[in-house]
């Protein structure tokens, strides 16, 4: 007999206790053996009972670090997007699978134009998941460039900003038509490294030394809840618009923080 609604939304709510119960063990240690200086800003107006949609600038493995300081029993524990090959990954795999984590698959281009049957398969991953977390506390994190950002992925796509990557927008739309107006705010956090992003193990030999989160929430137009980003073109560049300004207000953000910092 299959799990009811309320059994598989009640048994998620324990896993992501247990999640948050690991995350905040590891940050605990990590305020006690890594020298980092964190600087969290804007994060003290967020509900652990919560919904919200985040959207984040992605350059190393530390950024999940660093959300989960930022986020850490202030919001409920974050959620996102995952390539599929990552299931693999040994135990984490299943423990993102576990996390109720989608798992998407990326297509080549050349496999697209063979089988264009497989277009928008990540689309619909997108909105199955979010319809899935509509009536429970959730955080879903959007990393909107799709990859880390790199200096040789930023000329090769010849990126319009400074620090970061083109965004995608098709996921944050479906997300928000998945989910409704349940989440009128979008959290728009910036991470900072002052010295350069580093790896994940130069943060672990304590080689990370600052770290600047700020996050800041922002209302969402009324009018990306009701349209079709897939099936209506006017609709759809509008939203990349708004995207795009809110994308090139980060950009400058952290030209601000840099310069705020020396580093710039």
């Amino acid at each position: 007999m299959a799990p009811t609604r309320r059994a598989r939304e009640r048994a998620a709510q324990w896993v992501a206790a247990a999640a948050q119960t690991w995350a905040t063990i590891n940050v605990w240690l990590g305020d006690r053996l890594l020298p980092t200086r964190w600087e969290l800003r804007g994060a003290s107006a967020l509900d652990r009972n919560g919904q919200y949609l985040v959207c984040a600038n992605h350059q190393s493995w530390n950024d999940i670090y660093a959300l989960l300081k930022l986020f850490d029993r202030r919001a409920p524990f974050f959620k996102f997007f995952l390539k599929r090959e990552l299931f693999w990954v040994p135990v984490l795999g299943l423990a993102w699978w576990g996390l109720d984590y989608p798992f998407m698959q990326r297509y080549s281009a050349a496999k697209l134009a063979r089988h264009p049957e497989l277009r928008g398969r990540d689309l619909e991953t997108t909105r199955r998941a979010c319809e899935r977390y509509r009536n429970m506390p959730v955080t879903i994190l959007n990393f909107l460039e799709g990859t880390r950002f790199t200096r040789a992925k930023h000329d090769r796509q010849d990126s319009p900003y400074r620090y970061l990557l083109r965004p995608k927008a098709g996921g944050l739309a479906l997300a928000l038509a998945a989910l409704g107006e349940k989440i009128n705010h979008l959290l728009d956090v910036t991470i900072v490294y002052p010295e350069g992003a580093k790896g994940f193990w130069d943060f672990l030999a304590g080689r990370v030394r600052r770290v600047i989160v700020e996050v800041r929430s922002l209302t969402i137009p009324h009018e990306f809840y009701a349209g079709s980003y897939e099936n209506d073109p006017v609709f759809r560049q509008r939203f990349q618009d708004w995207v795009a300004q809110l994308w090139a207000d980060k950009d400058r953000r952290i030209g601000e923080l840099l310069a705020e910092a020396g580093a710039a």
